[in-house]
């Protein structure tokens, strides 16, 4: 019995030890600078949050965020960087809707965003919007659709990749209206926003973070946002219903995620970072500006939601039949 008694003992204080211990090691973190892998290359809607919350991060952590952009295959080269990081809690993954697309499109990814990777928190929901270069005649959503039936395959529409929101937006675009366009896939939305600025490209689907200040300043004309109400950012474009779009509504969405193994007092504290980042005017502020509420998902409830845009994206990949160029 008293032996009994001394294990049961001990057990409780190594428990209470190791309790400890995890505490004082999240207490102690971080000791060096961290790295976030962003999967684009810098400029796109992407970079556009991750750098304001790193530079937030930066503050409240003592310690700087390095920012890696690693871009290529709709994300997924980046993404699979990511889940090979040291899970040691000095490297962590910005992500994107893009990797709920990722797999039904590319069947032999050598990682699984839901498996392994640990979940944080999303960062930003901004909804997409439908802009063109000043050069398309087209002022309205279906000034471009008439335009677009005239002339098959005549327009293009660039994205950020195979297999991204933008891409897929588009497929939707033209699935529901019945309309033809040359998809040019960048490597990254960075890439494809300079060149539809620059008039190589006419039409993008992009996420409102990265075109909302082209649209401002009347480099590129907006002319629908994919969601139920207008931005205050780009307050006179209006929505897809409003613009006769009827259910085509789509927004991208941000997050940071943990590499698989990333020790748990770690994980805890990171989350209470980005929601502390989340808090601050100064992202307020940027977030307003780039057309993004300020999100709550966070933890398990984030990791359902990833669960839930596998399914949602995967059927759209099979209804509008998108392949790979």
């Amino acid at each position: 019995m008293t032996t009994s008694r001394s294990l049961v003992a001990l057990a409780a204080a190594t428990g209470l030890c190791l309790i400890a211990a995890g505490a004082a090691q999240a207490q102690a973190w971080p000791q060096r600078p961290i790295t976030f892998i962003v999967p684009f290359p810098a400029g796109g809607g992407t970079d556009a949050f991750a750098r304001p919350i790193a530079a937030q991060l930066d503050q409240q952590l003592g310690q700087r965020i390095i920012i890696e952009n690693r871009g290529g295959a709709g994300g997924t080269v980046g993404a699979s960087a990511a889940s090979k990081m040291q899970p040691d809690g000095y490297g962590f993954f910005v992500g994107a809707a893009h990797h709920a697309i990722a797999p039904a499109l590319y069947p032999k990814l050598d990682y699984n965003i839901q498996t392994d990777f640990i979940p944080i928190a999303v960062i930003a929901q901004p909804p997409q919007v439908i802009v063109v270069h000043p050069k398309v005649e087209a002022k309205t959503v279906a000034e471009l659709i008439a335009y677009a039936k005239a002339n098959p395959n005549k327009l293009n529409y660039a994205s950020a990749g195979n297999g991204t929101t933008h891409h897929l937006a588009g497929e939707l675009f033209k699935l529901q209206n019945k309309v033809n366009l040359t998809h040019v896939p960048y490597r990254g939305a960075g890439p494809a926003l300079q060149d539809i600025v620059a008039g190589q490209v006419d039409v993008l689907f992009d996420g409102l973070g990265s075109s909302a200040p082209q649209i401002q300043s009347g480099r590129l004309r907006g002319l629908a946002v994919a969601a139920a109400t207008r931005s205050d950012a780009i307050p006179d474009v209006p929505t897809a219903k409003e613009a006769g779009l009827d259910g085509y509504e789509v927004a991208t969405w941000y997050a940071l995620w943990a590499p698989k193994g990333t020790p748990p007092e770690i994980v805890t504290r990171m989350r209470a970072e980005v929601a502390k980042a989340l808090a601050a005017p100064a992202i307020a502020e940027a977030w307003k500006k780039n057309g993004s509420p300020i999100p709550t998902l966070a933890g398990d409830d984030f990791g359902k939601f990833v669960t839930a845009e596998v399914a949602r994206w995967g059927k759209v990949v099979t209804d509008a039949q998108v392949k790979l160029e």
